[in-house]
């Protein structure tokens, strides 16, 4: 709870009224308190005027007189939008918690996702900055390899399954940072401060040099310098049980970085892969060239400084 608090806004926002049927009023207060926000819920008989900002969940189910209510307060000149909209706009997040199928099925909100125009533009913006990155970091790559070889037993590189766009699986290619036997009793999660991790393996990993070798990657087209990390299916047959449409994240390729990395510390708990699923809905949602830009700086920043895990 400290860690998430961390990454939102403390402060109070100005009172919002917001709208549900009563079987999920409940929900959507403890959303709401849990994002710090001062709000009203259901409030039909306002006597003081119509209030600013007015949010609405599942208004599909609510009754017509209810219904219509939110309509006269569009007609009145009040800031009427879905709830969900709200937290992504104020918070930078997609909340996972109030996710029904509905969001997914308003062809407006996804239009980006058959539009062929910001594809070709970020399949471009990938191959050349790979390909340039490739070639001007290529002394430190092969630098690294032959570190690692000398520390402990195995090859410099390793390859994994991962699942990529369209649920299609490939073999993503990173540096080598744990010991080669560290999966010999099966597929575990990755941890902070992992004892499987080398002395050169803990280094890579907090710079985030261990993901270099993926710009191989993305210039086979398998990936994208932005977007969700790519996951194991083993993980993600288990984390689908627990987080609403967690296999939308395949609907855009997987990135090498992306806005959860930048945004989100490091973890490895349930709770860690739903905060990183909210920023990873957003990106699908809203990405465009400039915001690879942006996420793409604070990788560089954060491989600078060595603010990885």
């Amino acid at each position: 709870m400290v860690k998430k608090l961390n990454m939102i806004s403390r402060r109070k926002l100005n009172n919002i009224h917001v709208y549900c049927p009563e079987n999920y009023e409940g929900l959507v207060a403890k959303v709401l308190s849990s994002l710090n926000v001062k709000y009203s819920l259901n409030q039909f008989d306002l006597k003081a005027g119509l209030p600013e900002t007015v949010c609405h969940y599942r208004a599909y189910q609510l009754e017509e007189d209810k219904k219509r209510f939110l309509i006269d307060s569009t007609e009145r000149g009040a800031w009427v939008e879905p709830l969900v909209s709200f937290i992504e706009r104020r918070f930078g997040f997609t909340e996972i918690e109030l996710l029904d199928s509905s969001y997914f099925l308003q062809q407006k909100a996804f239009s980006i996702l058959s539009n062929p125009r910001p594809r070709i533009v970020k399949r471009v913006f990938d191959v050349v900055f790979a390909s340039l990155a490739f070639l001007m970091l290529l002394p430190l790559l092969l630098f690294v390899a032959v570190l690692i070889r000398c520390e402990s037993p195995g090859g410099s590189f390793y390859r994994q399954k991962r699942v990529g766009l369209y649920n299609k699986e490939f073999e993503v290619i990173k540096f080598r940072s744990m010991r080669n036997d560290a999966e010999q009793h099966g597929a575990q999660w990755a941890q902070k401060n992992d004892t499987r991790v080398t002395r050169i393996g803990k280094f890579i990993r907090k710079t985030r040099i261990d993901e270099l070798p993926q710009l191989i990657n993305v210039i086979k087209g398998e990936m994208s310098l932005i977007g969700p990390r790519p996951e194991r299916e083993v993980f993600i047959e288990d984390l689908e049980q627990s987080i609403p449409y967690y296999r939308f994240r395949h609907s855009v390729q997987p990135g090498i970085t992306g806005l959860a990395q930048v945004k989100y510390p490091y973890g490895a708990s349930l709770e860690d892969a739903k905060w990183k699923h909210r920023y990873d809905l957003h990106y699908i949602k809203h990405h465009n060239l400039w915001l690879d830009i942006k996420i793409t700086l604070l990788t560089v920043k954060t491989i600078l400084f060595a603010k990885g895990q």
